[in-house]
C-alpha cells in the first residue's frame, strides 16, 4: 500500500460524506488481493443520487489530485457504479442493490478502515 492510494481513498471518503452518501465504508484489501489497496463502498437513495455521487467523486478527485478513473462501469443503470482508480476501487450502490450484492460480506475477513463522522 502506498501513500497515493491512501490519499485517493481519503479524498473519495471526504467527497462522499460531504455529498450525504449513505453508509460510507472502507475495506483494506491490500493484504488479500493484488487488484487494489482499498474498496470504498457507499450508497445513494435514488438512481439520480448514485449518479450524482459518481459525478462528485469523479470531478473532486480530478480537481484535487489530477487523477481520472482508469475505468468506469455501470453509469447507465445507476444501480451499481464502479470507479476504478487502480489502487482504490469505488463502489456506489443504490440502497437495494447494496443489500442484495453485499460485497462487504464477501470481504468479511478484510480489515475495515475507521473513518471520521
Amino acid at each position: 500500500m502506498n501513500e497515493s492510494s491512501t490519499q485517493i481513498m481519503q479524498k473519495v471518503v471526504d467527497i462522499l460524506k460531504d455529498k450525504l452518501a449513505n453508509k460510507v465504508e472502507v475495506i483494506n484489501i491490500s493484504e488479500m488481493t493484488i487488484i487494489a489497496d482499498y474498496f470504498v463502498i457507499a450508497s445513494g437513495r435514488t438512481d439520480s443520487h448514485v449518479r450524482a455521487l459518481c459525478d462528485y467523486v469523479d470531478e473532486g478527485v480530478k480537481e484535487a489530485l489530477d487523477i481520472d478513473p482508469l475505468h468506469r462501469e455501470g453509469i447507465e443503470g445507476s444501480k451499481w457504479i464502479v470507479l476504478d482508480y487502480g489502487s482504490v476501487i469505488v463502489h456506489l450502490f443504490h440502497n437495494e442493490e447494496r443489500e442484495f450484492y453485499n460485497i462487504e460480506k464477501l470481504w468479511a475477513e478484510a480489515p475495515r478502515v475507521q473513518i471520521e463522522d
